[in-house]
């Protein structure tokens, strides 16, 4: 079993913003590794979260969404 989060919403809002990963990751001083993680659904830091809240003024919850997987029978 296992869970995690999905970026899709920070995709979707990249999309409506007319934004490309590399711009978002420049404009907040991100390292390639940090996008890389967030690619993967993988944990990057609450800074990181904190500093792309406030860039785009949305609130947590249209950066990230919480994904649980069905568990196993």
């Amino acid at each position: 079993m296992g869970m995690g989060f999905s970026f899709k919403p920070l995709w979707r809002l990249l999309i409506d913003k007319d934004m490309s990963k590399t711009e978002y990751r420049e404009a907040l001083g991100l390292s390639s590794a940090t996008l890389a993680k967030m690619g993967k659904g993988e944990y990057v830091s609450m800074e990181v979260l904190d500093k792309t809240c406030n860039h785009f003024g949305v609130p947590l919850h249209e950066i990230v969404e919480h994904v649980t997987e069905a568990p196993e029978v």
